[in-house]
């Protein structure tokens, strides 16, 4: 049916071309003063004829190429699409008023509306769809008012998107942090990580498929909280078969952060110059602070890696390696802080104890 469309389609505009441009040709030729020729029908039919002809070897590249575009347009954010249909309407206004200003030139008048509305709707359209968030930053960033005789400068900041990654989710520490409402702007769930999500939940494997429903519990938990805005985008990257490097490619498209707990995702946005909000690093950050010098009530439970280790735990899962602790495993004792190691991955502290000769 839309082959046959199509079709349709290419025997109207041959018609129309036909009318437009088989007379000047016949002019050019010498064919002007046959009867024939000189009228319009003929042109017409004509035209038809010869692109409906040439329908038959284009239609189905033209309908792959539209069915590519529908798919394109489909996984594509509304709000970028509602900005290019703004920037395409703009750009064939400014290719109408260069027209028209082009006046009666010969030749140019009839080629000039064409090339112009192709070029500047492209450019436009182009601009609209990927300028989205500095287009409206210069509409909304300030607004200034008097207020007890002072400028005050009110400055709309969109807190924009936070994209979460499959290790987060499952972490389920984000859920609790969305409802404290620490977290601003919305939480953006990308198809392609839901569907990764899917797989882990239906392994074979009883800790993995534990862990994937997990995830997706969460997914719920965040969806029904009323301080979470959680957003499922079916955007995707078919050319990218990694899901990490897809997360950082929707991060730049959508000028959002990572929202992850994962050490090595991390350091791939950090050379990507992408923003991340690292779960872990926020622990980290609210965890008590240790000095050294400091003395601490520990409970060794085991022997630690390197020869005479003992190893403890704080009540946040904080480990602590005692120097000249294997001696003290099952016993509370007092140690004295000695060093304190922080990173991404999480802190450890070192400590000897206090009374050992």
């Amino acid at each position: 049916m839309l082959k046959k469309v199509v079709q349709i389609a290419f025997l109207l505009i041959g018609g129309t071309l036909g009318l437009l441009f088989l007379p000047p040709l016949y002019e050019l030729i010498h064919l002007s003063s046959n009867p024939w020729v000189n009228n319009p029908y003929v042109s017409v039919a004509i035209g038809a004829v010869l692109l409906f002809g040439l329908s038959f070897a284009l239609a189905e590249p033209f309908i792959r190429l539209m069915k590519l575009l529908e798919d394109s347009l489909l996984k594509a954010p509304v709000g970028d699409l509602l900005f290019g249909t703004l920037g395409l309407i703009v750009g064939l206004i400014l290719a109408f008023f260069i027209s028209f200003a082009l006046g009666d030139i010969p030749f140019i008048k009839d080629i000039a509306p064409v090339l112009l509305s192709i070029l500047f709707g492209y450019v436009c359209f182009q601009v609209g769809f990927k300028k989205r968030d500095e287009l409206l930053s210069v509409f909304t960033a300030k607004s200034t008012k008097k207020k007890d005789g002072l400028d005050v400068a009110q400055e709309s900041q969109d807190p924009g998107y936070k994209l979460l990654d499959t290790s987060v989710i499952i972490d389920g520490r984000i859920a609790d942090i969305s409802k404290t409402g620490f977290i601003e702007g919305t939480l953006v769930v990308p198809q392609f990580v839901l569907t990764e999500l899917q797989h882990i939940a239906d392994s074979s494997d009883t800790l993995k498929r534990t862990r994937g429903r997990r995830g997706l519990d969460i997914l719920k938990v965040l969806q029904d909280a009323p301080t979470s805005n959680v957003l499922i985008t079916e955007v995707d990257f078919e050319d990218i078969p990694e899901v990490d490097l897809k997360l950082v490619r929707l991060a730049k498209k959508m000028n959002g952060q990572i929202l992850t707990n994962d050490f090595n995702l991390n350091k791939v946005c950090d050379l990507h110059k992408v923003h991340v909000l690292n779960i872990n690093d926020l622990a980290n950050a609210v965890k008590p602070v240790v000095i050294p010098g400091e003395d601490m009530n520990v409970v060794v439970i085991k022997d630690g890696k390197e020869h005479n280790q003992g190893v403890a735990y704080l009540d946040d899962g904080t480990m602590i390696v005692v120097e000249e602790g294997k001696s003290y495993i099952g016993q509370a004792i007092t140690v004295v802080v000695t060093s304190v190691l922080q990173t991404s991955a999480g802190r450890m502290i070192f400590a000897k104890p206090k009374n050992h000769k």
